[in-house]
């Protein structure tokens, strides 16, 4: 039986990755989709990073942190979608075992970093509302670098486990992923291996990353919406709430996204798929757009960059 096993999971050297269950004509619009959403993910999330790093007005904590939030968009969304495109074209629509690993291990990396991240975000506009005075100095350099560090240290831990779990499961199934990039989700579905404590494991695991980040994100917004209650003027409660605004977008359409894919049954696969498809491609498109359009400080700095280059031509 060992053998058997040792055999069957020796033997998998590469999966197909299904994609959509559409019509072949239909190929040619979802190319065309995954292209410009792609090329938007590139452009913002760039854009944001550059505008950043050049403007000394947003050498902040809030824009290390927003800063971040766009690396970790524009590489989870590239592990994915370059794929998802040739694949729209390709005949064979093959991932190589060791490409699969790799998709899998680096998007639950960027996906739980950006999870514990924007529990981070949450935290600074805590302290940025609820106690401004002392805010440049309980968020220190220091203090922001560990929460980003601890936030990607967390991603790893995590993802080591759930990838390594995923791939000494028993593939024999089939080698057809019911996706259009390698997930846990449709990988398991290809196995014949008893997936009770997978799941009991993966549950767990699930709980400990969004429990707590959901959690911090609450009581922030709690303590802030109390804060905010009491400004007297009209005024200070719209600049209050306007901080805040971006950041709630954001975490709104992540995990609701995240909730919807993982409660939908497995026998809506194309569902799964939709959904998956705002959290890996549609958001890390819209937060440089949320963060840009809601915040005059981004605004008047990509001004400032444009006119810069407009007079350097």
């Amino acid at each position: 039986m060992g053998d058997r096993r040792a055999s069957n999971h020796s033997e998998m050297t590469d999966f197909i990755l299904a994609g959509f269950r559409v019509r072949p004509e239909l190929h040619i619009l979802l190319f065309l989709l995954f292209l410009f959403v792609y090329a938007m993910i590139l452009l913002g999330n760039v854009g944001m990073m550059a505008i950043i790093m050049t403007d000394p007005r947003l050498n902040t904590p809030m824009y290390f942190f927003l800063g971040n939030l766009s690396f970790i968009d524009l590489f989870y969304s590239s592990v994915i979608a370059p794929k998802a495109i040739i694949n729209f074209w390709s005949e064979s629509k093959s991932i190589s075992f060791a490409g699969c690993v790799a998709q899998l291990f680096l998007f639950a990396l960027f996906i739980v970093t950006e999870g514990f991240l924007l529990a981070a975000m949450a935290y600074d506009r805590f302290i940025a509302i609820c106690n401004p005075l002392l805010y440049s100095v309980q968020m220190s350099t220091r203090l922001c670098t560990q929460l980003v560090a601890g936030s990607y240290f967390c991603g790893c831990i995590s993802s080591v486990i759930q990838t390594s779990m995923t791939f000494t499961l028993s593939f024999c199934a089939s080698r057809a992923v019911d996706h259009f990039y390698c997930d846990s989700r449709p990988l398991q579905r290809l196995s014949c291996s008893d997936l009770f404590i997978h799941r009991m494991i993966s549950f767990s695991l699930s709980c400990i990353i969004i429990l707590p980040t959901i959690i911090v994100i609450i009581v922030s917004y709690m303590y802030i919406v109390s804060t905010v209650l009491k400004i007297h003027s009209t005024e200070g409660r719209k600049k209050a709430f306007s901080t805040c605004s971006s950041h709630l977008g954001v975490v709104s359409v992540l995990y609701g996204a995240v909730f919807f894919m993982y409660l939908t049954p497995d026998r809506f696969p194309e569902l799964s798929k939709v959904a998956s498809l705002c959290y890996s491609l549609v958001t890390p498109m819209l937060n440089p757009l949320i963060y840009s359009l809601r915040n005059k400080d981004v605004q008047e700095a990509l001004k400032k960059l444009l006119e810069k280059k407009n007079i350097s031509l």
